[in-house]
């Protein structure tokens, strides 16, 4: 076991110093991560073309059925739930079952009848700033468009709106906190693919063939590095986040970075299986690019996936980004606990499970060639 951990340690260490030691290699490592979170918290946003809502209707009136009517029918709110209990509203938002809750009261219809002002409370999940401002925008316009066909005027409509997890829906919120996941496998694909095509392409895997250790070594050695330098680029968002857009973390960093690890793990699996499959660097590349740029526009970062046709809403599920974004933003915003973010943490202990073992074959294939 010594010799075991011994051999794995030294293959570690020859893949950080292949890393490290090139001067432009460790700024290249930094400061496009430090750049792009910047970028990114400034300028980037959303658009929202498909709506969940819940609704918790007490009135049931002919006058709230019509309002609801009128979301029903707008082409971009999709009722998924309807609620009887105020209970109920809590767990909706948490499970992202669905982006919005209508709240409407008791005496909803009374009020709006005898001249009274009538009251609708909208619940918004605000761990995606934008969407939310948006669909915010949304409801707001109908409910006024149903007042004015009532009175001529929208003033007999109060709307009351709340936000969760981000009460003055600011953008870069939910960006950043979905990039702590986002940048890190952009380098860590690009670390774990080409470490073995690097060897193949210099002449120095064939000494990995001449030498007592065993595959599992190799995939260790080859694994860790990408694993250590994603938490590192993870670390420095975070930072960034905390300290420079002043975005208070919510959740453990134990349990923060703990699925940071599972899901880099996941990712470098398939890096390496990349790695192990090209021939060369050249091929290696071409490979983590045509996988990179689905693997992000797939996960829910730039397009919220409920947006999505259908056909690559079931493809996300095999994204690990997907999972990675989802529980990055739980922990940071809502402070998520391990019960919460399971269901993100099994499909990724899957995927690493299924891509590393991949990888230890593809690379005793080589040894044996």
């Amino acid at each position: 076991m010594r010799e075991f951990l011994l051999g794995v340690f030294v293959l570690c260490r020859k893949e950080l110093l292949m890393i490290i030691k090139d001067k432009r290699a460790r700024i290249i490592l930094v400061m496009p991560i430090v750049l792009q979170t910047i970028l990114f918290g400034h300028v980037a946003t959303y658009d929202v073309t498909n709506v969940s809502y819940a609704l918790l209707d007490f009135d049931r009136s002919k006058t709230s059925r019509d309002l609801v009517r009128l979301f029903d029918g707008s082409g971009i709110f999709h009722r998924v739930k309807n609620l009887s209990s105020s209970r109920e509203i809590a767990a909706t938002i948490d499970s992202k079952d669905a982006l919005l809750v209508i709240h409407i009261e008791h005496g909803f219809e009374r009020a709006l009848h005898s001249g009274g002002v009538a009251q609708v409370q909208l619940l918004l999940d605000g761990r995606n700033s934008n969407v939310a401002g948006v669909v915010l925008g949304y409801a707001q316009t109908l409910v006024a468009t149903y007042s004015a066909s009532l009175h001529g005027s929208s003033s007999a409509l109060s709307i009351e709106s709340r936000a969760w997890f981000n009460p003055n829906l600011e953008t870069r919120w939910g960006i950043l906190s979905a990039l702590t996941a986002v940048m890190a496998v952009i380098q860590v694909l690009s670390i774990a693919g080409q470490s073995v095509a690097r060897e193949k392409e210099q002449g120095t895997f064939d000494q990995l063939l001449v030498t007592p250790l065993h595959p599992a070594q190799v995939l260790i050695g080859k694994a860790v590095p990408p694993v250590l330098v994603g938490l590192l680029q993870s670390a420095i968002v975070l930072i960034v986040a905390i300290w420079l857009f002043h975005i208070p973390f919510q959740g453990s960093y134990a349990l923060f970075f703990f699925a940071l690890t599972i899901y880099t793990l996941s990712v470098v699996g398939i890096g390496l299986c990349v790695s192990a499959f090209a021939k060369n660097m050249q091929q290696a590349m071409l490979y983590n690019f045509t996988l990179l740029m689905p693997m992000i526009l797939l996960s829910g970062f730039a397009t919220p996936i409920r947006s999505m046709p259908y056909c690559f809403q079931i493809a996300t599920m095999a994204n690990p980004v997907r999972y990675g974004v989802e529980f990055a933003q739980r922990i940071y915003l809502e402070g998520a606990g391990f019960e919460q973010i399971l269901p993100d943490l099994i499909p990724l202990s899957i995927m690493a499970l299924i891509t590393l073992p991949c990888a230890a074959y593809l690379f005793t294939s080589d040894f044996f060639s």
